[in-house]
């Protein structure tokens, strides 16, 4: 008689397995089909860098190397020059030449953004799209240059 009583334990067993499945196939999927469709992301996120102009134009980032000395990872480079007087990139005496983020060793902490005293990096609501090889996920300084689309919907704090 314990195999009959096994064999209604077990049939009831699969019966309660088969409740949840049912119930799950009437709920909406949790996928997104990004980036038709955009995703939803806390306001505290943490995406794709930029670096940022001043309204004249002119490149925020005075080449001081900060942002990459704060790096933990040592995913950015920068490359200084000297700024040329008659036609000035940045405000200060110097400019980055290079700039270079490297989003594979990059971990998204915003350490560049707290390090940069003129606020020249900044890290957007965009997220990261995914590529085909390694060397385009080093973003340079055009890269940087450029908003970045955000094809995102910001979700409230839970």
């Amino acid at each position: 008689m314990a195999g009959l009583g096994d064999v209604v334990k077990g049939t009831v067993q699969i019966a309660e397995a088969m409740g949840v499945t049912l119930k799950q196939l009437t709920k909406k999927p949790v996928t997104v089909e990004y980036p038709e469709e955009p995703i939803a992301v806390f306001p505290r996120y943490r995406g794709r860098h930029m670096l940022r102009k001043y309204d004249s134009g002119m490149e925020r980032c005075i080449g001081c190397c900060l942002c990459e000395a704060a790096c933990p990872t040592g995913a950015i480079f920068v490359d200084a020059a000297e700024n040329d007087p008659a036609n000035p990139h940045s405000p200060g005496e110097r400019y980055a030449k290079t700039y270079e983020v490297n989003l594979l060793r990059c971990v998204f902490c915003g350490d560049c953004e707290e390090a940069c005293p003129v606020e020249a990096i900044v890290l957007t609501q965009a997220i990261p799209m995914p590529e085909q090889s390694r060397r385009s996920f080093i973003l340079t300084k055009e890269q940087l240059l450029e908003a970045p689309e955000a094809n995102i919907a910001i979700r409230p704090e839970a």
